[in-house]
């Protein structure tokens, strides 16, 4: 499994980690202004950014058909993807949402585990599930996937299809070899909206195998997509998770 690079020792003087989120900032706090709040659970209606980052996407995948979304564990990217398409659908500007993540195994292996494809898939797909929850609630969200209006499938059931009208999230795209993403681009039919989410510092795959920067900096030029790059700064989990990532 290849791991984030890790960066030069500083000096001792620069040596001392410094929180994104301190406690005497009057902007926004993870923890709530409290600091001891937990974290409503139930389904959101709504969705509004929490940092300029998380604003230029949600900006980003509206106005454009296709977005790649890099950043660093933390920023909302997936969430935020999903959000959008959950709106696009109730809005009916998509007939329907198409979320695919490549199955890679972070370095625990499940095949032996029993059951059928699906069944061997679902730990791969818990986060999208675990997203359109909170958005939806898991009641609609039952419905809406028994009726199609949303599918969840991995990366190598998209092969030749070609997804009209449709709103297409694909997460975890440092996990695709540059041939996988490609392959991913040209499923973009009409009407359609395509999202890609993934951190190119966090690949499970062996060094210079994942395609996400590569692809990233090709189509950067192209006209009509959004490349938004995510920094620490628009981490909204725990406080400590930018402040490891400073240091990892």
């Amino acid at each position: 499994m290849a791991k984030r690079q890790s960066k030069p020792a500083s000096s001792s003087s620069d040596n001392k980690v410094q929180p994104l989120f301190p406690r005497q900032s009057t902007g926004w706090d993870p923890l709530g202004n409290a600091g001891d709040e937990r974290r409503e659970q139930s389904y959101v209606r709504t969705v509004k950014p929490m940092s300029a980052g998380q604003a230029l996407l949600m900006q980003a995948i509206k106005d454009h058909n296709l977005t790649l979304a890099l950043g660093p564990a933390g920023t909302g990217k997936t969430y935020l993807a999903i959000s959008s398409a959950v709106t696009a659908l109730e809005k009916g500007e998509v007939d329907r949402i198409v979320l695919s993540r490549p199955a890679i195994e972070a370095g625990e292996s499940i095949g032996f585990l029993p059951g059928d494809v699906n069944e061997k898939m679902a730990p791969f797909l818990r986060p999208l599930y675990d997203a359109l929850s909170d958005r939806l609630g898991s009641k609609r969200l039952k419905a809406m996937m028994a009726d199609g209006s949303i599918e969840i499938a991995p990366v190598g059931y998209m092969r030749g299809r070609t997804l009209n009208n449709a709103f297409v999230v694909i997460d975890e795209a440092q996990n695709c070899t540059y041939a996988q993403i490609k392959m991913l681009l040209t499923r973009l039919g009409w009407h359609s909206t395509m999202v890609l989410t993934g951190d190119p510092d966090q690949s499970d795959l062996l060094p210079g195998v994942s395609g996400l920067a590569d692809i990233a900096r090709r189509l950067e030029v192209v006209e009509g997509i959004s490349i938004v790059r995510l920094a620490d700064a628009d981490i909204v989990r725990h406080p400590l998770v930018a402040s490891m990532l400073t240091v990892l």
